[in-house]
Parts: structure tokens; sequence; C-alpha cells
């Protein structure tokens, strides 16, 4: 019985341990963080704004846009011919309890 607890906790912790490191990665590069500080302070789904706030391209910013859709920390709800942008309050508490069990 000590031995399936112990495989359980041991599947679990992989797990995620996995979870972090796509989080992890996707927060890796300065851009993303930009984004997501810039989507924090205004605390709203913003459109074209996050281009005008930030020292890169508009495709640039789509890009690392992606990413942060893809890991669903940053949520996109299509409003006319734009797409406006917000943080995943759920995905962010999520992070934060990772990091803190390391």
């Amino acid at each position: 019985m000590k031995c399936d607890d112990a495989k359980l906790k041991k599947t679990s912790l992989v797990e995620t341990d996995r979870e972090l490191a796509k989080l992890c990665k996707a927060l890796g590069h300065e851009a993303r963080i930009m984004i997501l500080r810039v989507l924090i302070e205004r605390n709203a789904c913003i459109c074209g704004e996050i281009v005008d706030e930030l020292p890169i391209s508009q495709s640039t910013v789509s890009q690392h846009l992606k990413v942060l859709k893809a890991c669903e920390l940053i949520q996109g709800e299509v409003q006319g011919p734009a797409i406006c942008y917000c943080i995943n309050p759920k995905a962010i508490k999520r992070l934060r309890v990772l990091i803190a069990s390391l």
C-alpha cells in the first residue's frame, strides 16, 4: 500500500513539475513578461493598446500573445475586427501556487 502511495505522489509531482515548466517556458521571454504586466496593470481586456505600450512590432506582439494564450495565462475574445486580451486569473493564481511550492 505504501508503494502505491509513493508512486501516486511521484506521478503527481511529475505532472505538477511539467505544468510549472510549461508556464515558465511561456514566461521565458521578456516581451511576454511585459505583456502580462500591461494586462495586469490595466485589469481589463485590451486590444491594440498592447502594441502602443511596448517597444516591439505588432507582429512580434502577436506572436507573444499566441504563446501566452496557448498556455492559458491570457484569454482572448473577438470584438469586431480585433481580439481583446486579458489575464486569466485562474492561471495566474495557479502559477503563483506552483512557484510557491518550489
